[in-house]
């Protein structure tokens, strides 16, 4: 007997004996026939058990099986196209290695908040299953993109000093007596790696202590920050949408029949994802909103309606750039032409799945930095690693973060991104 195989390599033995080894998905039981539906991870098998071709403890042993229960099953194989995968198996010998009882997720209706206590045990499931798929094909899109196109992985601390983008989101922490704080981003310390490597990119882990209950928050995700020297606004907008066409096609090429057979996406949504994009100016969006019967003031921030109008009128993603000064953060550069206005730019998908990059044009100016370091009441102190940036050898530089989850949820077409990662952590959720 040949080691175990994989369900998803399960082909290798067509008519053939082979033995598997999984979890029991499903369980019909016939008067003279049982099948069971085996999951190992990689793919589901129909294992068939027929009375009388095998004894009789073994079919009683087939036909009590429990949802869960892990086993080890041989038997031959033959193909089926009726048969998930396309091929099936008759089972000619059954080992329980675990039987389940009571397993608590059962094919009836279960309320969010009973799945999210079971979340383990949720990513069994045929669709959390496939939005993990999913998320994987677009993690190692993002790396393939940066690494293919010249960049160096350099990784971000957790652990951090200072607030990157204001204090009111921060979780703080004892750090050997003093104080530290949870990361809200890596770009501050691509900034260095960018005045080091050229272009450098950051792939982890980032927190929020933001109170919000949105479908589009999360207090900790994971986020791809690039950062690229020498570059200008137009410069990383022309690379956000050259990555963001490239992970959709990825996804698309790869996950083609789990988008539309188990997460039902209308993948024509998709398709239409190329350049060039749209890029609208921060005015002309306040100008659209009003002329849409959205009263809109100059120099606030677009909410989730706003973004949800101004998408519903596009088919892919487009970028919204300029954003007043004083609501962005204290680094971003203001515009020559116009110094209300930051060298700044969010890409928003439609859909009303909203902002899905934050980026923009880093201030090279050491002086406007130290004065916008006071504006926004920040303690020089800790930033003045952060300010020698621009002490030695100051260049102008750009760069942006994709919140992974949003981009996935995006792809996926599902309502709230905490399906998005494997076990979330949201306001008033720290389990399992």
């Amino acid at each position: 007997m040949d080691a175990q195989l994989w369900i998803d390599s399960i082909g290798e033995a067509e008519g053939s004996v082979a033995r598997v080894k999984g979890w029991v998905y499903h369980l019909r039981r016939m008067k003279k026939l049982v099948f069971i539906v085996l999951r190992d991870g990689t793919g589901l098998l129909q294992i068939v058990v027929v009375k009388g071709e095998v004894p009789d403890e073994t079919f009683e042993a087939a036909a009590n099986l429990t949802q869960e229960s892990s086993v080890e099953i041989e038997g031959a194989v033959r193909k089926d196209e009726r048969a998930p995968g396309g091929f099936e198996m008759q089972l000619s010998r059954l080992t329980v290695i675990s039987a389940s009882q009571d397993y608590p997720i059962t094919p009836k209706e279960h309320g969010t908040t009973f799945l999210m206590d079971h979340r383990h045990l949720w990513l069994r499931s045929k669709k959390q299953h496939a939005l993990m798929k999913l998320r994987h094909t677009v993690i190692r899109a993002i790396r393939d993109f940066f690494d293919d196109d010249g960049f160096t992985l350099i990784d971000a601390p957790i652990f951090t000093p200072n607030a990157c983008e204001g204090t009111s989101t921060l979780f703080e922490t004892d750090y050997f007596g003093d104080k530290a704080y949870l990361t809200q981003s890596g770009q501050l310390y691509m900034e260095a790696a960018a005045a080091a490597f050229g272009k450098a990119y950051c792939f982890g882990p980032t927190f929020r202590a933001e109170k919000s209950k949105t479908r589009r928050h999360l207090t900790e995700f994971w986020m791809v920050e690039p950062e690229v020297a020498f570059a200008r606004l137009d410069d990383i907008m022309d690379l956000e949408e050259r990555f963001v066409c490239y992970v959709v096609q990825r996804a698309l090429e790869e996950q083609r029949e789990l988008l539309v057979d188990v997460l039902e996406r209308d993948i024509g949504r998709l398709e239409v994802v190329q350049g060039p994009f749209e890029r609208l100016h921060y005015a002309d969006a306040v100008a659209e909103l009003n002329a849409g019967g959205i009263p809109f003031e100059w120099g606030g921030d677009f909410g989730s309606p706003d973004e949800t109008f101004l998408a519903e009128k596009r088919d892919r993603p487009f970028f919204i750039h300029r954003f007043p000064a004083a609501i962005k953060a204290f680094y971003m550069a203001r515009d020559p032409e116009d110094e209300r206005y930051s060298l700044s730019v969010d890409l928003l998908a439609p859909e009303g799945y909203g902002e899905i990059i934050g980026g923009g044009e880093r201030s090279p100016d050491l002086a406007h930095l130290v004065d916008q370091i006071a504006v926004h009441q920040l303690p020089q102190a800790a930033f003045e690693w952060y300010l020698d940036l621009r002490r030695y050898g100051s260049f102008p530089h750009a760069g942006f973060g994709l919140g992974l989850e949003r981009m996935v949820t995006y792809i996926a077409g599902i309502p709230h991104l905490r399906e998005a990662i494997p076990f979330p952590r949201q306001i008033h959720r720290l389990a399992p």
